[in-house]
Parts: structure tokens; C-alpha cells; sequence
């Protein structure tokens, strides 16, 4: 991604996860939603153009992947207020932030925990709504995976939706584990996929 296609990328993930059941959970308000999906698109773009690297397509942007290399996973919480974090709590108001806080630290202790070895991240992957299901996903990180697989190293993610599990395994990715944030929380899953040689 070059760093003036960032607004039309982060416009595009904000929009593939509007419907995303763990944002859904975090900002059940829609135009609250819309807002903190927009300002926190901008805040990860903004740590991943320092700390790790975006993928979009050629010519208009119909997504990203977003991801953060070998020693630099899970995002970092001092990095990521640099990056604009703080933005997204009036947006999304104070009881959604402290669901998403709450959430975002157990996800960051349960990868901390599955991954105690070197590996890629993919932080966020999106697709225009109306373009997913065409290639456009495994364009996007079919880059990282090659060169995860030449430098000998496994890939990690986390997803909210149960049908995306079908597409990440299509990948090599397998299920570690499903988990819950919070009680109220949907569930999510782990996933691995080991380098391919």
C-alpha cells in the first residue's frame, strides 16, 4: 500500500467489518460503529506503516491485509496510542470502550500464550462487502504467506466469523482454539498455520 491510498483502504475495512460479530459486540450502535470502525482502520494503518506492512489490490483499492512481522506481535499498547488510539474513545463512547479494551487484552494474552515463537500476524484482513468471495482475500495475503513459507515461519490470526474459517483453512490455517473475551461476548477463533516447505 502506498501511503496515499491509506484513506481508500482503511474506508474498506471499515466497511468489511461493519457486520462483524466481535465489532457488532463491542459497538452494537451503528453510526457509533461506523465511527470507531473508521477511526480505528486509521490508528492500525498508521501502526502498521511503522511497525509491520499493508497489501492492497492494484489500481483502486478493494481491501487490505494487515500484518506485523516476527517481534512485533501483538500490537503494542504504547505504539498504538502514537498512532491515534485515545481518537476512538469519543466515537464509540466510554461502555464500548471498556469492551473493547477488556476484549483486546485477553486476545492479546491467549496470542501471547499460543505464540511463544517467531511468526507473522495477519492483524486485520477486509474485502468490500460486495466484492468477498471473488480472490480478493487470498490476493491480499498471498504475499506474507510466501514469504512466511521462505523464511520458515508460521502464521497466526483471529477471526469472528465462523465462515471465514472455511477460507483461512483453504490458506493452510487451522483452528487452535475457539474463545470467548467475555460471557456476553461472541466467540472467537485462533488460528496456526505452520510454514509450508
Amino acid at each position: 500500500m502506498q501511503r496515499s491510498q491509506m484513506g481508500e483502504v482503511t474506508d474498506a475495512l471499515a466497511r468489511s467489518f461493519f457486520d462483524d460479530p466481535f465489532v457488532l459486540y463491542i459497538s452494537p450502535e451503528d453510526e457509533r460503529r461506523r465511527r470507531g470502525l473508521d477511526a480505528f482502520m486509521h490508528v492500525a494503518a498508521r501502526y502498521a506503516l511503522r511497525h509491520g506492512h499493508i497489501h492492497t489490490t492494484p489500481g483502486d483499492p478493494l481491501g487490505g491485509a494487515i500484518w506485523l512481522p516476527p517481534g512485533e506481535a501483538p500490537a503494542r499498547t504504547l505504539g498504538l496510542l502514537r498512532a491515534g488510539m485515545l481518537s476512538i474513545v469519543p466515537r464509540i463512547g466510554l461502555a464500548a470502550t471498556m469492551r473493547m479494551t477488556k476484549a483486546l487484552n485477553k486476545m492479546d494474552d491467549v496470542h501471547k500464550k499460543e505464540m511463544t515463537r517467531a511468526h507473522w500476524y495477519l492483524w486485520i484482513l477486509g474485502v468490500e462487502p460486495e466484492r468477498q468471495g471473488q480472490g480478493v482475500g487470498s490476493e491480499l495475503i498471498s504475499p506474507t504467506l510466501r514469504r512466511a513459507d521462505s523464511e520458515n515461519l508460521p502464521c497466526y490470526l483471529e477471526t469472528a466469523k465462523e465462515r471465514n474459517l472455511t477460507f483461512y483453512r483453504k490458506h493452510g490455517f487451522e483452528v487452535v482454539q475457539e474463545l470467548q473475551v467475555a460471557r456476553d461476548a461472541p466467540p472467537l477463533w485462533t488460528m496456526l498455520r505452520e510454514p509450508v516447505r
